[in-house]
């Protein structure tokens, strides 16, 4: 294992459960002390847990990124206790409002936006303000979707108009902040070993069925594989890599 964040303070939002977890233990693995942030207190300190087992450093922050005082609050906690915000990686988002556009309730349309769109907003620019005034800068990874600007599935056209926001944000604020020494980029993932890519109902098992067809490799993508995407895009190895949008799919969109 290498050591590319060694010394370096990072903050992942959405870090209870899924990738958000995968990728801070990830990040402390490869040295980083890593600040998890998300709405739930208990998977929270669950994931504290498993990164200090493996003797790594990690600090819980309960946030709503829905809210600028609670992501504003989640940056100054990694200051507080590492020094400085080195890497972000925004992925706090859900998947509602399923169904046809005619049918979607508003208030899950609002819910997608508030957590999806603004949520990512109101992080990149809390994290920017820090890192900008840092000599060594930052990096800043958001999570969009392979559903959004490179596909879209019926039924899913709330979600996917989130997460195209997120790859425009994304490319527009890499272009706005890359002088000020933040790179910022995006990784999409396609279905993944998560709750979120099985359809209502259905088991592990039904999925891996389904992704034989679905997807050209054969299979969903591990937590493993979309992590180590995030901390390429987050490490040197990416330094000349600015507004991005690396899609792991599995082939899906190809």
């Amino acid at each position: 294992m290498t050591q590319r964040f060694t010394g370096r303070a990072a903050l992942v939002t959405g870090a209870g459960s899924g990738i958000g977890r995968a990728v801070a233990r990830a990040l402390a693995a490869e040295g980083a002390n890593v600040v998890v942030a998300g709405r739930r207190r208990g998977p929270l300190d669950e994931t504290v847990a498993l990164i200090e087992e493996a003797g790594g450093k990690a600090l819980a922050v309960t946030a709503d990124v829905s809210r600028a005082a609670d992501v504003e609050a989640a940056v100054a906690a990694a200051v507080d206790r590492f020094g400085s915000l080195d890497v972000a990686v925004n992925n706090a988002g859900v998947l509602d409002g399923r169904g046809p556009v005619a049918d979607v309730d508003e208030d899950a349309w609002r819910r997608l936006i508030d957590i999806n769109v603004t949520g990512v907003f109101l992080a990149l620019r809390a994290e920017v303000r820090r890192m900008r005034t840092q000599p060594g800068g930052g990096a800043i990874v958001n999570i969009a979707s392979r559903i959004g600007v490179h596909s879209r599935l019926p039924g899913t056209t709330g979600y996917a108009v989130s997460k195209a926001a997120v790859s425009v944000l994304t490319r527009g604020a890499a272009l706005d902040h890359i002088a000020d020494g933040v790179r910022i980029n995006a990784v999409s993932p396609g279905p993944t070993e998560t709750a979120m890519s099985l359809r209502p109902g259905e088991t592990e098992a039904q999925r891996a069925e389904r992704m034989r067809s679905e997807v050209p490799l054969g299979r969903t993508s591990t937590l493993d594989e979309v992590a180590a995407a995030v901390l390429y895009l987050a490490s040197d190895d990416a330094a000349s890599v600015v507004g991005a949008d690396l899609v792991v799919d599995g082939g899906a969109t190809a």
